[in-house]
């Protein structure tokens, strides 16, 4: 079997990782990334196709004689790419354009959660400035959610209670999106992946990632700066209710309005003293949970993915390690703002399970930086601290000019017992 991963990020080199590594001597023929990275290339046969070019991926996956084609981040799936591959006779994991609305349009999925009654954020939809100048007042001193309808590389939220700050974000998404505000919610937030082949879910480890670009959840929300796999707080209870009050509804009310789905779903949940409540969906792996969750699949990664996207998940039992993994991500300087490109890599010391993400080779050989957010450092071990330590141990020993980390990944469970 070959297999194509589409994306360039440190969750595609972290899948192709998996298959490479883990695929206990029923590897693919071989694997492919497009376009990947200088992460993926020791791995995989990188091949130059923007994930964007719906027509170029169907060519290469004609040409290579691809069986399964796993894609990674969500603008493909925005755009149609598994209703193409499906109309080509291609197996593929993820969903098509219509389901990935329910990550595409923020509106459109709370409009289906509020359908399907599963708990979630008091939400209104603001249709210009005005309006929203008036919510902002009658809102004065409560913090408020604003989030742009749209894809927004996981930055189109802003939680504050600045009246300045607020009007800034929302009168810019406005310009050209829909925008919503919800009601703040208080709790432990936790990130949830459901694999669905169409007919069955089944429910993974649960993880916790950090949007926030500073120690102490403070500053802008950025793509992601690191996560924890497994959750000690979301105990066999917790999911229980999770599956019965958010999961289950979803899949129903999916299957119900006709939203075929063979991929992974994403729940972002935020853990409140009234129960579980749906933050979000996304319609694909997260990014950077899937560097802390993979390194601990046991399971062929392949047979896996093949039987999502084959419509045979239930006769698969994933088995997952005891094990605790942490990943801490690498930005370069004025993530999530501005930011520079092509900045040379010294990896030398850099021995670990480290996930690429945009990076490139250039003629000398040397790793070049082609995002904000750079490489995911991740640490395995029996314990938290073993984990902890090993994933900021690697992570000091990736150079690059204004590289820079979160320094605080997982301290707010530390202390729960794992």
């Amino acid at each position: 079997m070959r297999v194509l991963i589409v994306g360039s990020g440190a969750r595609e080199h972290a899948l192709a990782w998996a298959i490479a590594s883990k695929a206990q001597g029923r590897a693919p023929d071989r694997v492919y990334c497009a376009p990947g990275n200088a992460g993926t290339e020791g791995l995989a046969v990188n091949v130059a196709v923007d994930p964007g070019d719906t027509r170029a991926l169907l060519s290469a996956v004609r040409e290579l004689e691809i069986a399964l084609v796993v894609v990674g981040p969500e603008g493909p799936l925005a755009e149609g790419l598994v209703d193409a591959l499906l109309a080509a006779g291609v197996a593929a994991f993820g969903p098509p354009k219509k389901a990935a609305m329910l990550e595409c349009s923020k509106a459109f999925a709370r409009s289906f959660s509020e359908r399907w009654g599963i708990p979630c954020a008091r939400t209104a939809r603001l249709a210009d400035p005005s309006a929203l100048e008036r919510f902002i007042d009658e809102n004065s001193g409560r913090r408020v959610v604003l989030k742009k309808s749209g894809l927004a590389a996981g930055k189109g939220v802003l939680e504050s209670d600045d009246r300045q700050e607020l009007l800034s974000f929302g009168t810019t998404v406005l310009e050209s999106d829909q925008l919503l505000v919800e009601e703040y919610l208080a709790g432990r937030e936790l990130s949830v992946f459901a694999l669905c082949d169409n007919s069955d879910f089944l429910i993974l480890p649960s993880c916790v990632d950090h949007k926030k670009a500073l120690a102490g959840d403070r500053g802008p929300n950025t793509g992601g700066m690191g996560a924890v796999c497994p959750v000690p707080y979301a105990d066999a209870g917790v999911m229980a209710r999770i599956e019965r009050e958010i999961v289950e509804p979803s899949f129903r009310g999916m299957k119900a309005e006709g939203l075929s789905y063979r991929g992974v779903l994403f729940f972002g949940v935020m853990l409140t003293q009234e129960g579980p409540k749906l933050l979000e969906y996304n319609v694909r792996f997260g990014d950077p949970e899937t560097q802390s969750l993979i390194p601990l699949l046991e399971t062929n990664p392949v047979e896996l993915l093949s039987g999502v996207a084959q419509g045979s998940l239930c006769s698969l039992r994933p088995r997952f390690s005891k094990q605790v993994a942490c990943g801490v991500v690498i930005a370069t300087p004025g993530y999530p703002d501005s930011y520079p490109k092509d900045l040379l890599v010294d990896l030398v010391e850099a021995e670990g399970l480290l996930f690429h993400a945009s990076t490139t080779r250039d003629e000398a050989g040397g790793v070049r930086t082609g995002g904000g957010r750079c490489f995911t450092a991740v640490g395995v071990g029996e314990s938290w601290p073993e984990a902890r330590d090993r994933a900021y141990s690697l992570a000091r020993k990736v150079r690059f000019e204004g590289s820079w980390f979160r320094p605080d990944i997982g301290d707010k469970i530390q202390g729960i017992e794992w």
